[in-house]
């Protein structure tokens, strides 16, 4: 909400994609005709109106059953402190010219919108507990997290090893400047002996009114080149990343690596190098693993794969990898073969067919070379 006809507009509405870890793996609200939840956030800070409506609700007295305490899941969310009533969130809302982004900025960067055709003006900040009135803040943010994504938990922010990345637009309001609130990153910072640390991505969300502008792009590519000017960082890396997350991560890293001297596409043609995973670290903090998808990405794209030849050669290059947990089964297999009884080994052998392996492994790099062109294809519109 930036103005107060932004309450009565359906097409701010955006609804969330979980509701599970609040209503049950059912998502289901019981007791309740035409239930509504109503959840409105002020742009930039992010204060809180919750309301809910409903048509009819089951009676104890008559009914015998008793309708779900929704209003008590909510509020073990929510943190306290929201409005109940639009009057005095209005009254919040006339406030919120106050607002400043908190931390330090890192980056400012602009996305042409087509409905209000002009630039629109984006800025990435860095913040900690330390920043005033932040954790009450962060304590509203994380509320989305429920709602958005699948395995969301709360972070225990009292540890000094979290970073936090924020996202904001900055937009006019009667002739002032203000700041909407568009997404975040939290990172935190694990030691590695002796003297090294691994910033691991938790968690990361753009709120839906924002996605698919780009956005998660700039906040990934920016948090990168925060951690590449350190030379006590070793390498960054994503905790159980979600398939979006890891399609996102190809492409800023590839925008990132395409230039170092070892992706050249004389280089690119001889294979995946030691080389090639140095300089990616040393100079951009990524690991063998990310390095290795960079590579095959990158000669994908210096590969004429209408050339027999070069198809080949590329197919092969990637199967040698994809192969490598059919090899560990095989090795499994040597093992069991030398302690199984001859029935035990027949049931095992059964789930091991040759065929399938071949087929599940050629869908497998179908798949990745399907991936591979999107990013390629998102790179060369960059």
């Amino acid at each position: 909400v930036r103005f107060p006809e932004d309450l009565e507009d359906e097409n701010k509405t955006f609804n969330p994609e979980y509701s599970h870890q609040v209503f049950g793996d059912d998502e289901v609200a019981f007791g309740y005709k035409g239930l509504k939840i109503l959840l409105y956030y002020i742009a930039g800070n992010l204060s809180t109106l919750f309301r809910i409506e409903y048509t009819s609700k089951v009676n104890e007295k008559f009914d015998c059953v008793e309708a779900d305490d929704v209003e008590s899941k909510i509020r073990e969310i929510i943190p306290p402190g929201f409005c109940t009533n639009t009057d005095d969130f209005v009254s919040l809302l006339e406030k919120e010219v106050n607002f400043k982004p908190f931390g330090t900025l890192l980056h400012t960067y602009s996305v042409h919108n087509e409905e209000a055709g002009e630039d629109i003006t984006y800025q990435i900040y860095k913040a900690d507990m330390t920043c005033p009135g932040f954790r009450e803040y962060h304590e509203r943010l994380q509320t989305f997290l429920m709602w958005f994504i699948e395995t969301a938990s709360f972070i225990d922010v009292d540890d000094e090893r979290w970073n936090y990345f924020l996202v904001f637009e900055k937009y006019n309001k009667d002739g002032a400047t203000l700041f909407a609130t568009v997404g975040y990153m939290t990172v935190y910072n694990y030691y590695v002996y002796p003297d090294k640390t691994r910033p691991r991505v938790s968690q990361m969300l753009i709120l839906p009114p924002f996605q698919g502008e780009g956005h998660g792009a700039q906040l990934l590519e920016t948090v990168h080149r925060y951690y590449m000017s350190s030379p006590s960082v070793l390498d960054i890396t994503a905790e159980d990343p979600s398939e979006n997350y890891v399609k996102l991560r190809d492409f800023v890293l590839v925008k990132l690596c395409q230039d170092l001297l070892c992706f050249s596409p004389g280089k690119l043609m001889q294979g995946f190098s030691q080389e090639m995973v140095m300089e990616a670290q040393q100079k951009l903090k990524i690991n063998k693993q990310h390095t290795r998808r960079v590579y095959e990405i990158l000669r994908l794209r210096a590969t004429d794969m209408g050339d027999a030849e070069q198809s080949r050669s590329y197919r092969l290059d990637v199967k040698r990898r994809l192969i490598g947990p059919y090899k560990k089964k095989q090795r499994e297999l040597a093992k069991m073969r030398r302690c199984l009884r001859p029935e035990e080994l027949t049931n095992q052998l059964n789930q091991i067919d040759i065929n399938m392996q071949h087929e599940q492994l050629e869908e497998s790099f179908q798949q990745l070379v399907s991936d591979y062109r999107r990013v390629l294809e998102r790179l060369a519109q960059a």
